[in-house]
């Protein structure tokens, strides 16, 4: 999996006061949480600029006064107004602990059913998955080039080695669904064949 850097400094006070001075110049609170000790920092808002705006998922080597910490994003909170970024939150990685992530998907492959009329639709542009931090991919790849008209693929048939998806294994993460033209072109085939007999 990719890896994100960002340099913060530790925070000196904690409260509502001190995070309301830090966002006006442009400073982003943040907490990393799930290691021996809760850890609160701030960055610049351009820190996460990258990291926030992208479907894909990163492991972040926040580096807060020297010390390092590698983590994930876990929570982001923005101004309902301003869409200003207001704080985040980040869970420490540690080797034998597994974390639960939203993994992006990608379908790939040009799906027999679309040849046929259809139109791919993906259903779930992220799966939820546990696993240790080593195993995670930056997406999860899945071949969509023999579903045809009306298949689904589902939660369940998606194998990843060394991670458990958490979503309900019946979910459909994409689906050829049938279109007008296909329903009309199958109708046409339908009564021509009946009219050969």
């Amino acid at each position: 999996m990719k890896k994100f850097q960002i340099k913060g400094t530790a925070r000196q006070a904690i409260g509502k006061k001190d995070c309301k001075s830090l966002r006006a110049q442009d400073l982003v609170p943040c907490v990393i949480y799930g290691g021996e000790k809760v850890v609160h920092f701030q960055a610049h808002e351009n820190e996460f600029r990258k990291l926030i705006y992208t479907p894909k998922v990163y492991q972040t080597e926040i580096d807060v006064d020297g010390s390092i910490y590698n983590a994930f994003m876990q929570a982001l909170q923005f101004h309902p107004v301003t869409d200003k970024l207001l704080h985040i939150d980040f869970l420490e990685v540690r080797e034998n602990v597994p974390v639960k992530l939203e993994i992006p998907v990608r379908l790939d492959g040009y799906a027999k059913g679309i040849q046929q009329g259809g139109r791919l639709k993906s259903n779930l542009r992220t799966l939820k998955a546990k696993g240790f931090s080593k195993d995670f991919p930056d997406e999860i790849i899945i071949d969509v080039t023999d579903l045809g008209l009306s298949e689904s693929i589902r939660v369940g048939d998606v194998k990843v080695p060394g991670i458990e998806i958490l979503n309900a294994k019946s979910v459909p993460v994409a689906t050829v669904v049938v279109t007008r033209a296909a329903r009309a072109a199958m109708a046409d085939t339908s009564t021509s064949g009946g009219k050969k007999k």
